[in-house]
């Protein structure tokens, strides 16, 4: 497509956003920020979530050169006005269902969409890794992506990891998000797409069980210990807690004594490349 063409996009929502020319300074949540940059295109600038603190979450952003990347805030922070401002002609956000802008407040959310073209991409629950894998790769290329996706090396990547999955007594696999001393999240598997293809390759992932919350367990550090993982998927994202703020905890660091850990971050870039990574790095440590 010439980029004086005019360009349209159907998102996840089922909104159809057409422009006159195909859109090049984009905003983005700092997620779908990375994912485009994984495919050769730059944003304009991202912005975060409720979650993030007062800059922008290093483990989210992937390759994305944040020192020379606009950063527009989180949460309640993002100011609509001033997004608009910067001359944006198109926002690319995320939704975990519901087609609700994630990150935003609803009305700042519904302020920027009378002012700024918005597409929306669902990476929640219910969607298949590859189907939200492909539907950035859909966007990118429709805004003229310079890079094609790395298909061989996430084939690779899943083929090794499955080699080693089939042998006998695989490693046992818990994912989790440290909350504090005393409190973690456990990660129900099936609840997060990253981790259901993981299950697919033949990873054994460690279901916490019943407990408090939906796509995490809420418990303490003894029940993490008592499922005895020998692999442990950390959350590595800004808001979890830090080594130094757990070592309080005798089972947190039983834990650590007798497991090896992956980083593991469940806003990971969405691309081919994002996710060879991932599994790379699971297959290293089974």
């Amino acid at each position: 497509m010439s980029p004086y063409s005019s360009w349209e996009f159907t998102d996840d929502r089922g909104h159809l956003t057409v422009a006159p020319r195909r859109p090049d300074r984009v905003v983005a949540y700092i997620q779908a920020g990375a994912t485009l940059w994984d495919h050769g295109l730059r944003p304009l600038g991202v912005f975060g979530s409720h979650h993030d603190g007062d800059s922008p979450d290093p483990a989210k952003a992937g390759g994305l050169p944040l020192g020379s990347t606009r950063d527009f805030g989180a949460g309640s922070s993002v100011d609509p006005d001033a997004v608009a401002a910067a001359g944006p002609d198109l926002l690319v956000a995320v939704s975990y269902g519901g087609g609700q802008i994630y990150g935003i407040d609803p009305e700042a959310a519904k302020h920027l969409e009378e002012q700024v073209p918005v597409v929306v991409i669902d990476v929640g629950k219910d969607r298949p890794l590859e189907g939200i894998r492909d539907r950035f790769t859909a966007l990118a290329r429709s805004l003229g992506a310079p890079r094609e996706p790395d298909v061989q090396d996430l084939a690779w990547a899943r083929d090794r990891l499955r080699t080693l999955t089939a042998r006998p007594a695989a490693a046992r696999v818990l994912a989790l998000s440290a909350a504090g001393p005393g409190s973690v999240h456990l990660a129900r598997p099936g609840t997060w797409p990253d981790l259901r293809a993981l299950s697919a390759l033949g990873v054994d992932l460690l279901d916490p069980g019943h407990g408090a919350g939906g796509n995490w367990c809420t418990t303490d550090w003894a029940q993490a210990l008592a499922l005895d993982p020998d692999v442990v998927l950390g959350d590595v994202r800004a808001n979890t807690a830090t080594p130094d703020a757990l070592r309080g905890d005798g089972h947190w660091r039983a834990l650590q004594e007798r497991v090896r850990t992956v980083a593991w971050n469940p806003e990971a870039p969405c691309s081919h490349r994002g996710h060879a990574r991932f599994v790379d790095a699971v297959a290293a440590a089974l």
